[in-house]
């Protein structure tokens, strides 16, 4: 099942303890939420517990500085008998007098479910 629906998941002011030598934001505090808003959407989906398994590759196209509001936005792509692939894309809106949003960066996760000991499950009945 895959669905064009984009929804907003998370929506974050990040802060200057999110931030790098630079003075812009790790890239791995992108990574983190982008982790978190996936998940944020394959539980839409399943009331199964879901791990990440696989975060394709990932290009920063524009930095993200402190004070911009970063908006992760999820789509469903599709769904098999154990996992959920998410696309998430990444925009953060400037607060420089003009409120430009720039497209930060996009991935492709992939989340597999799991049972109470943490073992690969099917997705229950119903799913898509």
């Amino acid at each position: 099942m895959t669905t064009a629906e984009r929804h907003l998941a998370i929506r974050v002011i990040l802060l200057p303890k999110d931030t790098n030598a630079h003075g812009t934001i790790f890239g791995g505090v992108i990574l983190s939420q982008i982790d978190l808003a996936g998940a944020e959407e394959a539980r839409r989906w399943t009331e199964r517990a879901v791990v990440t398994a696989a975060m394709d590759a990932i290009q920063f196209h524009h930095p993200v500085y402190v004070g911009d509001v970063v908006s992760f936005y999820t789509t469903l792509m599709k769904t098999g008998r154990t996992s959920i692939t998410v696309h998430v894309e990444v925009e953060a809106e400037r607060w420089t007098g003009t409120r430009a949003t720039v497209k930060v960066t996009e991935a492709d996760v992939v989340y597999v479910a799991v049972d109470h000991e943490g073992k690969k499950t099917t997705l229950k009945a119903g799913e898509p």
